[in-house]
């Protein structure tokens, strides 16, 4: 642009230089032709002055840089410089004046120039119509780069410049780059920075950094949040001094941490290494402070607000040493505090363990339901609270099961007297769910060491002494004694026994007819199971039979007396039925109905004849599932009796929900005729007759075992009599020898 603009002020080009070429050059033609023309001598001296002005033009235009082409309004060459030439490895014969400008436009085309357009179309547009001003930056195949400028000049055509700026732009290039460069790590600086600061202020801890002289750099904005610090305090170069005062001036540590703790803190806040220091402040917070080393010097700091997870860690710890119920420590936690206790215990100073139970809350779950038994359990874990001194323990073992765990004081007196204590305290009536509620308590002691050097040990013998407690009448408690040990072995060999015998075969059934008091005849017997043990001889069912219920063998026991019974009564005459006894524990096995079908099917005796016994504790299980399954028997065939009646509370109830077909009244009301409560048992059997005459069901009397009795028994109208004055149980033979022979036999 400098180059054509000094071009503009050249006096020639200023002056019409282009025209007054021509003029000369025409004058000149003319006075060759013409010698004789007037003015030949002034015409000369013009054209030699004008021959030297155009050979200055044209020293100073080769003199220059870039490459120049003047052309006439028809696109004729009129002067073209030697860098021109040069630029583009042209011959002056190429170039000479005259030549077609669209020579020099295919040539510069031939040497790689890119155009968008067709090259025909590109030259037939630059060589019409009049010259336009243009400026463009032509590349060439070369990897040249050539600066293209055109200016159209007066009277018509135009001056064309060209110039390499190849060099100069391959300079703007790198710039550009490196311009680009810093341009993307500017951006990149500030994203990073944005990230940064998004991140800083994102955290859910607070972050603070400080200087080697201990001076604020960056903090986010939970850090400002967390202290609830001024944004004055937060200006980067700010003393953390200031901040540590604001902060203990505000929420400060605990109103129970001294001026030592709050040195200590500071002391801290101010040392050289890393390190980590919980922060409990008066509002009642728990910050977690974590301070790191910075290598270029300084340090960082995280505060963490700890205060939930500290609080759901208690929960945690509170929750895995006590029980959700009643709030009370746990089988774990007595468990530590007795092996605590045990190293710290001797022969002067015992510790006294005592486990209980409660007496019948199985019934309280199963009449009232599981939400009164959770209530029962929280009253009763309030009652032995109550009972306590306020350095004893008291646990929830589970279930029913409590524990204590007594020390110091006068051993055994103070676990006796505590034990009597809890066992007035506990059978005292309870308000549930607004129904008075009875239960007890049965406990068992033990000492340490005396009783056991382990905590297992010493809760095992207490354990074993809460078993003879129960044993010995319930609502009471025994002090555990070596020879303890020696009955819940010989129950656990009974048990082996017990599994024995069901495969060895050792079990009978005896009979205990029922007679009917009007005709005095044999109409029925009951089925009792008897144990022949091969060492011992004849046990008692009484001893082995709760055992088989606590362990589940009743259930195949009771098939198989269920079967034997079925068989033996098929051979006796038709009128005489058979009674089978049945176990609450049988009612929760699955096959009860089909094993009575199979006993039933196998020995081909009518369901008709067929008895089943169950008494009150069967229907305190689940009530529907069990009325279910008496229903089914019932569709069999098969008549349902329910035994030991008057002895529970719920008997009239449960006669209204299911159609009986036999009561049989307990024995301990026949024995009280003819005792000083003679008149209310026989109101009672007065008022059961009635019931079963009212139902439409038969009644029958047990444990009858004088004729007074049996008298009585018929004229109340009961319907049929068992006991002592019938017959004592009979085996198999000898009773179908005396009461069950058929008429053929007579």
């Amino acid at each position: 642009m400098q180059i054509w603009q000094s071009i503009r002020r050249l006096p020639w080009i200023r002056a019409g230089g282009l025209r007054l070429w021509r003029a000369v050059g025409g004058m000149l033609r003319r006075r060759q032709e013409s010698p004789r023309a007037a003015g030949d001598a002034a015409m000369a001296g013009f054209a030699s002055e004008a021959r030297r002005r155009y050979a200055r033009i044209e020293t100073a235009m080769n003199s220059v840089a870039q490459g120049i082409v003047i052309f006439d309004e028809q696109r004729r060459v009129v002067f073209c410089n030697e860098r021109y030439r040069e630029m583009f490895g042209l011959t002056e014969a190429q170039v000479r004046p005259g030549s077609s400008v669209a020579g020099l436009i295919e040539h510069r085309l031939k040497l790689g120039r890119n155009i968008a357009q067709d090259r025909e179309a590109y030259i037939r547009e630059r060589m019409t119509g009049p010259v336009k001003p243009d400026n463009a930056i032509h590349h060439y195949a070369d990897g040249r780069v050539i600066a293209y400028s055109v200016r159209p000049l007066p009277g018509g055509g135009g001056i064309a410049m060209h110039e390499d700026v190849t060099e100069r732009e391959r300079l703007h290039a790198t710039l550009r780059v490196k311009n680009k460069r810093l341009r993307e790590q500017e951006d990149r600086l500030r994203l990073r920075n944005m990230l940064f600061d998004a991140a800083l202020n994102t955290m859910s801890e607070g972050l603070s950094m400080f200087d080697t002289e201990h001076r604020l750099l960056v903090c986010n904005e939970s850090y400002k949040r967390l202290y609830r610090i001024p944004p004055e305090l937060c200006v980067p170069g700010t003393p953390l001094k200031e901040i540590l005062e604001h902060r203990m001036g505000k929420d400060g540590v605990s109103a129970g941490q001294d001026e030592a703790t709050t040195r200590e803190i500071m002391a801290f806040a101010f040392q050289k290494n890393s390190g980590t220091k919980i922060w409990d402040l008066r509002d009642g917070r728990s910050i977690l402070i974590k301070r790191e080393q910075i290598p270029e010097g300084g340090w960082v700091a995280t505060h963490e607000d700890i205060t939930e997870q500290r609080r759901a860690s208690m929960r945690l710890a509170h929750m895995a040493h006590h029980d959700a119920l009643t709030g009370l420590p746990n089988r774990a936690m007595l468990r530590e505090e007795l092996t605590a206790a045990l190293a710290r215990c001797g022969e002067q100073a015992p510790v006294a363990a005592l486990c209980l139970d409660l007496d019948h809350f199985k019934e309280v779950n199963d009449t009232l339901g599981h939400s009164a038994g959770d209530e029962l359990l929280k009253q009763v874990a309030r009652r032995l609270r109550g009972c306590v001194r306020q350095n004893d323990i008291v646990a929830r073992m589970g279930g029913d099961e409590f524990a204590i765990l007594q020390t110091g004081g006068s051993q055994p007196a103070d676990s006796i007297l505590l034990a009597s204590r809890i066992v007035n305290a506990v059978k005292e009536p309870y308000e549930v769910e607004g129904q008075q509620v009875v239960t007890a308590a049965s406990i068992g002691i033990a000492f340490a060491p005396a009783h056991g050097a382990d905590p297992d040990q010493v809760l095992r013998s207490a354990d074993l002494a809460l078993y003879a407690a129960k044993s010995s009448g319930r609502s009471a408690y025994a002090v555990f004694e070596p020879r303890m040990s020696e009955r819940v072995h010989a129950r656990r060999q009974l048990g082996l026994d017990l599994r024995r015998a069901i495969q060895d075969g050792e079990f009978v059934l005896y009979y205990q007819p029922f007679l009917d008091v009007n005709t005095n005849e044999v109409v029925g017997a009951e089925a009792l199971l008897r144990w022949r043990h091969p060492e011992r001889g004849m046990v008692s069912p009484a001893e082995f039979v709760p055992l088989a219920e606590e362990t589940g063998l009743i259930v195949p026991i009771g098939e198989w007396a269920l079967r034997r019974a079925c068989v033996e009564a098929a051979s006796w005459p038709s009128h005489i039925k058979v009674a089978v006894n049945l176990s609450a524990v049988q009612f929760r096995s699955s096959g009860l109905v089909p094993s009575i079908v199979s006993a039933l099917s196998a020995s081909g005796l009518p369901p008709q004849r067929l008895e089943l016994e169950i008494t009150e504790t069967v229907l305190l299980q689940d009530t529907e599932a069990v009325f279910a399954t008496l229903h089914q028997i019932r569709g069999l065939g098969v008549a349902i009796s329910l035994d030991d009646f008057g002895t529970g509370y719920s008997s009239l109830s449960y006669l209204q929900c299911f159609p009986f077909d036999k009561i049989k009244v307990d024995r301990s009301f026949i024995q009280g005729l003819g005792q000083t409560h003679g008149r209310s048992s026989l109101a009672i059997l007065r008022a059961v007759a009635y019931l079963g005459f009212s139902l439409g069901m038969i009644t029958i009397a047990e444990g009858v075992e004088t004729e007074e009795q049996l008298a009585e028994v018929r004229t109340e109208g009961f319907h049929q009599a068992q006991g002592y004055l019938v017959s004592t149980p009979k085996p198999a033979e000898e009773f179908a020898r005396h009461f069950a022979r058929r008429p053929s036999a007579a």
